[in-house]
């Protein structure tokens, strides 16, 4: 069932009215003798709070199995009727009240409330909550809002072998019934509900401190205990403690929630989650096969993107989901900087600009588009507003504010929002109050062009040269903002000029000059650049400083066409390829152009990350942009020539051919390719066709497994054989999207019946039955199930959970049938406006990927 949608009304009434001093929260995790319990657990919460008007009637939160008892003010309560939408009314409250509750909270199997695993492997019981935006409610009575902030102490009975973590340190430890262990926590610090945090089960862990001239800070890391020989541990501990050491100096206030845990969990829904002091991760960032020095920069900017949060979120809280944006967008922001400056991965900028970038274009093209500063009127709003824009376009936008007011005046604008604001809520207008103060800015504009505006504008140079390839007018032309009311922006941009190191074949093209300028309005002259010769590539948003739709002069694409490889740096060499991938979107270069550029370059970039990114886009621009004629006799055959090329000269174990193996894995692939993978699965060993230096593990085999099935060489008994090489949990996943990409008609059925009629599946194996149901060879078997994904989706979203029905929505939503009686289909579902909100916005989006994908591939066929 859904949980109770509470509006910012509600929620604004009750802040007006309460305030919580403290929470003392009682679970029972056991069976009553000392083993783990199995559908529910015992809850027991105190909560103390004040009312500003006594005699007034409001209500608790809370959503389980029962509410056995409550207790108001030494009064009981009548609790019969009741019901999880309604919580547990209260009434006539006092000026000082205290209220107790006993109830039983039920365990989750979808990632949110409290989350109940068991491994396959060694059998322990693993538990681990999941609250945002608000699911603490599932696990303890309480006032779930984020402007209701409190302090908690936990008291935790488990089973005695458990390890349990929360946001503050253990204090005691008991015995209790049938030799269990009662773990008795210390009070935490304040904070909003979303933010508690609750893991248990048989974890190892692994423990450091860091240090400073201010006192140390103890660090721990735990996941589970199949997992633990995978954990490179140190390298997480080296990150963090470069996370601390450029916060630290950056935000001018100390880490402030005492110890810092971070906790791998199974099933988890997100990246991660930044509970105060006990943050909870995906465990796929566990790697347990070989992956690239791409995946590791990513886990490094999700473990630092949480660490921001400790003060942008925890210790500064948004005061309701209309603020989520800046939540979000800082703490990506900051995880960038960080990852630039203190880490490693110097080139971050870079990988922002391609995969967040991307992200937040894609995003804000869709007409569900909305505003940075959305309206945010309900929790069912929120729930489908974790996207591009509220991530990736929010943290573009901060990256203009930085380049705006600049970063010194930035960071000591935070320092003063911080101190101001330690321990409290905030809006976006206090911290934009705090920024003009330590600019001299008045970025009141700013706020409305940027915040309250949808869409992209378009940056394109306009200019004249002389004889001797010298501007003698250069010009910044500003498209207006589409989609939405075309509003000019002002941006602060660099324009950069990249011409020859020198006249000699092979050389690199350089930046040779850079003015940094405020385009406002339709045209902006760039004086500065007259008498500049004009090089062979002109950037209008170099250093990626603004949040824009860029294009290219004739000259500048063609040298993209000609030369990509041979621009020296990789941001700029970024810029270009994500200018020629958003024109491919856009039909203004044909996806067949595209992928024969993609086919012919991605050999020469440096920057794995830039390089799997590039040969996704390529397989989409195949599957979804090009004719569909020309793709399968030659734009698969071309993308596959290349990366069997690439393959056979890329360095032995390089990343370079990981990267390569893995896109041929995901690709359309002949007889010839397939015969050779299959020699590799099924004679791993003295093998002279495996590519020497390719380490053939757990995951790779997996990849290679499925790409097999999907086209029919390979089928249920190979998968059973491969799953018994790996009983674990996520070859279980595994194994999973394998039986969804044979290629029968009994194997689609059944993967629709699991993911779209089995509402006790876990989330994480749905989402592994989802990716396999869709596959480019498989189109004919998906034909009749257009018009079953719009019977059904409806029925989906009223008996599921968010997190559950939006795999639903938008995995199986059909993108492969890319023809307009799709479109058909999704309007006539559309016109029925008794659709809830949230889920029409979902099924408008994949309405506006299939009219995207039409009008690529006419383009493409012209």
């Amino acid at each position: 069932m859904p949980p109770p949608n509470l509006t910012r009304a509600d929620a604004e009434r009750r802040a007006a009215l309460l305030n919580v001093a403290d929470y003392a929260v009682e679970l029972d995790l056991t069976d009553g003798g000392g083993k783990p319990g199995e559908t529910t657990f015992a809850s027991t919460t105190t909560v103390r709070f004040s009312c500003s008007e006594p005699g007034t009637d409001s209500w608790i939160d809370f959503v389980g199995a029962g509410v056995d008892s409550a207790t108001l003010n030494g009064k009981p309560l009548d609790v019969s009727g009741y019901r999880e939408d309604d919580g547990i009314a209260l009434p006539a409250l006092a000026a000082e009240n205290e209220l107790r509750v006993e109830a039983t909270g039920r365990y989750m199997n979808t990632g949110e409330g409290l989350h109940r695993f068991v491994d396959p492997v060694d059998g322990g019981v693993y538990l681990y909550s999941q609250f945002e935006t608000a699911d603490a409610k599932r696990m303890f009575a309480c006032f779930d809002q984020p402007d209701l902030k409190a302090r908690y102490a936990l008291t935790v009975t488990a089973p005695a072998d458990w390890k349990v973590v929360s946001n503050a340190v253990i204090e005691e430890t008991g015995e209790g019934t049938g030799g269990a262990a009662v773990h008795r926590f210390a009070t935490s610090e304040i904070m909003s509900t979303y933010l508690v945090a609750l893991i248990a089960g048989p974890y190892a862990d692994w423990h450091a401190t860091y240090s400073d001239e201010l006192g140390e800070i103890p660090l721990g890391i735990y996941c589970r205990a199949s997992l633990a020989p995978h954990m490179d541990a140190e390298r997480l501990f080296t990150e963090t403690r470069q996370g601390f050491d450029f916060y630290h100096r950056n935000f001018g206030v100390r880490y402030p929630f005492g110890k810092y845990d971070q906790l791998f969990v199974p099933e988890f829904n997100a990246g991660a989650m930044e509970n105060a002091g006990a943050v909870t991760f995906l465990e796929d960032y566990v790697f347990r096969s070989r992956v690239t020095r791409f995946l590791y920069e990513r886990r490094a900017e999700t473990v630092l993107h949480e660490m921001a949060h400790m003060w942008f979120g925890d210790l500064v809280t948004m005061r309701w989901w209309d603020d989520l944006w800046l939540n979000e967008s800082f703490a990506t922001w900051a995880s960038v900087l960080c990852q630039a400056e203190a880490t490693e991965y110097t080139e971050a900028w870079t990988t922002f600009a391609n995969v967040e970038k991307s992200w937040a274009y894609r995003q804000d093209q869709l007409p569900s588009t909305h505003p940075v500063a959305a309206d945010i009127p309900d929790l069912q709003a929120v729930e489908v507003n974790f996207d591009g824009i509220t991530y990736a376009k929010g943290a573009s936008v901060l990256k203009q504010l930085v380049a705006y007011v600049g970063l010194t005046p930035f960071l000591a604008g935070l320092r003063s929002y911080f101190a101001a604001h330690a321990w409290g809520n905030a809006t976006f207008d206090d911290l934009l109050g705090a920024l003009e103060q330590a600019s001299g800015r008045d970025l009141s504009g700013w706020g409305a062009q940027w915040l309250r505006t949808t869409g992209l504008n378009l940056l394109r140079p306009s200019f004249e040269v002389d004889a001797d390839g010298r501007f003698t007018r250069f010009e910044v032309v500003q498209g207006g903002a589409r989609p939405g009311a075309g509003e000019l922006r002002t941006h602060r941009i660099a324009v950069g000029v990249y011409d020859d190191t020198d006249d000699q074949a092979g050389s690199k093209l350089i930046r040779t000059h850079r003015v940094e300028v405020d385009v406002s309005g339709e045209r902006t002259e760039v004086p500065e650049l007259v008498g500049v010769p004009r090089g062979k590539l002109v950037l209008v948003n170099d250093d990626d400083l603004t949040y824009c739709a860029l294009r290219l002069d004739p000259d500048s694409l063609a040298t993209l066409v000609d030369r990509i490889g041979d621009i020296a740096e990789p941001l700029p060499r970024t810029l270009c390829w994500s200018a020629a991938w958003e024109m491919t979107r856009e039909a203004e270069l044909k996806a067949r152009d595209f992928v024969t550029l993609i086919a012919g370059g991605f050999g020469a970039e440096s920057e794995i990350g830039v390089v799997q990114r590039l040969l996704l886009q390529a397989q989409t621009a195949l599957g979804s942009y090009a004719e569909e004629g020309w793709a399968k006799d030659r734009g698969w055959p071309l993308l596959v020539d290349a990366l069997r090329f690439r393959l056979d000269t890329a360095p032995a174990g390089s990343d370079a051919q990981l990267t390569t193996v893995n896109a041929l894995a995901a690709s359309v692939l002949p007889s010839s390719v397939l015969d050779r993978m299959r020699s590799w699965l099924l004679q791993p060993e003295n093998n002279p066709d495996v590519p020497e230096g390719l380490t053939l593990d757990t995951d790779l085999r997996w990849r290679l497994l499925q790409a097999l099935v999907a086209h029919g060489v390979l089928g249920e008994a190979e998968i059973e054989e491969e799953l018994k090489r790996d009983p674990t949990s996520t070859g279980q996943r595994q194994g999973e999207r394998a039986r969804a990409l044979l290629p029968t008609a009994e194997a689609k059925e059944r993967a629709w019946d699991r993911a779209v009629h089995d509402d006790e599946l876990p989330n994480a194996v749905q989402e592994a039955v989802i990716s396999g149901f869709s596959h480019p060879t498989q189109r004919a078997l998906l034909s009749g199930y257009v018009q079953r994904y719009f019977d059904e989706v409806a029925e989906v979203w009223a008996r599921r959970t968010s997190e559950r029905a939006q795999s639903v929505v938008l995995g199986l939503f059909p993108s492969w049938a890319v023809e307009q009686s799709t479109v058909e289909a999704a309007d006539r579902w559309l016109a029925d406006e008794s659709h809830p909100p949230a889920l029409r916005r979902l099924v408008s989006e994949g309405r506006a990927g299939i009219i995207r994908a039409l009008g690529a591939r006419e383009f493409d066929r012209s």
